[in-house]
């Protein structure tokens, strides 16, 4: 039944021949297939007769399937006898889907659900014939949302911080599985807004393949940078070190506290260093964190020396974020950002467990980051005065709040070590 005939029936009051489901209730998603498949069909014959005016003759019709969001149309394509006729604004050459399931499709990958889970949905809809192959196909238009975003140039801004961090997923290459390497670059420009600045796939985490990534950041635009946050990978902070020369590298206190604490034989020791490197990071005043750090490497000292002594060698990279702006502090100083970026990246590529090809991993991570960072532009990470401070002199800058402790910072420091101290001691004979 036609659209015309269908809204001609209901006109004359005559209940017309709507498609039922086996419990009498009208289809609605059959009636909307079958009123766009209608329309567009006599709306194909109307241009197939505009173009016969000039003497021209019909010819019969070739018919062709297009996926589409209310279901599979068939179109009725007009022949005719001399030239061709194509409706080129109604579904494109050599394509059998059109462009809003490809979108919608395209945002399920995106999203994290899996291919089986795709299709379930689209045979709900009524799209059939919609397997594993299609779908892949369907999402290389993300390749080139992907793409824009790996060559994306940054003249125009200026980025003081920057934090690095990789994450491994499997993908599959040269006929086996393995884990690929998916490097991310965050950045935090002059306008206060963060901007995802660079991701890549690469075999491991090698100073060649760091080096590499981080030129490409430079000669994108990633320039004037102060300070990078980084874990402490050897070849990722020698080639942090040739890349951008001056700027000062922050080692991760979550990271250090972690490799501190895995140096400690017991668990009552482990204990003890996570609260003791805990109390440090706690306090917010600059001169109370260093005098603090100085006393809590002595005591970890006494306790594991191998740990003792990395506090020791890591000092100078574990608190270079006391030299910038007081605003920036609690984010300069951990590689939080990235850890939430490998999470969101992790949960959305668990569905797949394994990637066909490196290309489909960098597709699929690609289109999921280049989502959030679109989401990070609806407000700014940092005030725009605060980060042109960091480019002024120390002694330019706002001065830090005046601390809350009564004494000297050594003093205070000493008090709150006592105090550690003692509450680990209270809470092993707790457990004994």
């Amino acid at each position: 039944m036609t659209a015309m005939a269908i809204i001609g029936d209901a006109r004359d009051g005559v209940t017309p021949g709507l498609p039922r489901f086996d419990d009498g209730m009208v289809n609605v998603g059959e009636l909307a297939r079958t009123l766009a498949e209608s329309i567009v069909n006599e709306v194909m014959d109307v241009e197939a007769d505009l173009e016969c005016e000039g003497g021209n003759q019909r010819n019969g019709y070739r018919e062709r399937s297009l996926l589409t969001s209310v279901g599979t149309i068939t179109l009725r394509i007009p022949k005719l006898r001399r030239g061709s006729y194509f409706p080129e604004d109604v579904v494109e050459r050599y394509s059998r889907t059109d462009r809003a399931i490809v979108a919608a499709v395209a945002e399920m990958v995106t999203c994290g659900v899996s291919t089986r889970k795709v299709e379930r949905v689209a045979a709900k809809l009524g799209v059939d014939r919609l397997g594993k192959d299609a779908v892949s196909r369907m999402c290389a238009t993300l390749d080139e949302t992907v793409t824009d975003l790996q060559g994306r140039v940054f003249h125009d801004l200026r980025f003081p911080y920057l934090w690095l961090d990789a994450t491994y997923i499997k993908a599959r290459e040269g006929g086996h599985v393995s884990s690929v390497a998916v490097v991310t670059a965050i950045a935090a420009a002059d306008d206060g807004h963060r901007y995802l600045v660079g991701v890549d796939a690469v075999d491991t985490e090698s100073y060649a393949a760091w080096l590499l990534f981080l030129r490409g950041l430079r000669d994108r635009g990633v320039t004037d940078t102060l300070c990078v946050t980084s874990d402490a990978h050897e070849g990722l902070r020698r080639a942090i070190e040739e890349t951008f020369p001056g700027a000062a590298w922050q080692r991760c206190i979550v990271h250090l506290e972690r490799n501190c604490c895995s140096l400690a034989r017991t668990r009552h020791q482990r204990a003890l260093v996570g609260q003791l490197l805990s109390a440090v990071f706690a306090e917010r005043d600059p001169a109370l964190v260093r005098e603090l750090y100085h006393l809590a490497a002595d005591e970890v000292g006494a306790i594991c020396p191998a740990a003792g002594e990395l506090l020791e060698d890591a000092e100078a990279d574990a608190l270079a974020y006391l030299d910038f702006p007081y605003e920036h502090h609690i984010r300069l100083r951990t590689n939080n950002v990235q850890e939430r970026t490998n999470r969101e990246i992790k949960r959305r590529s668990r569905v797949v467990q394994v990637f066909p090809s490196r290309r489909s991993l960098l597709r699929y991570v690609g289109a999921a980051l280049a989502e959030m960072d679109e989401a990070w532009q609806s407000r700014r990470w940092f005030s725009a005065g605060s980060v042109q401070e960091a480019f002024e002199r120390e002694e330019q800058r706002r001065p830090a709040p005046a601390p809350t402790y009564e004494g000297t910072a050594a003093e205070h420091a000493a008090a709150i070590i006592r105090l550690v101290k003692a509450d680990g001691v209270d809470s092993r004979r707790r457990a004994a």
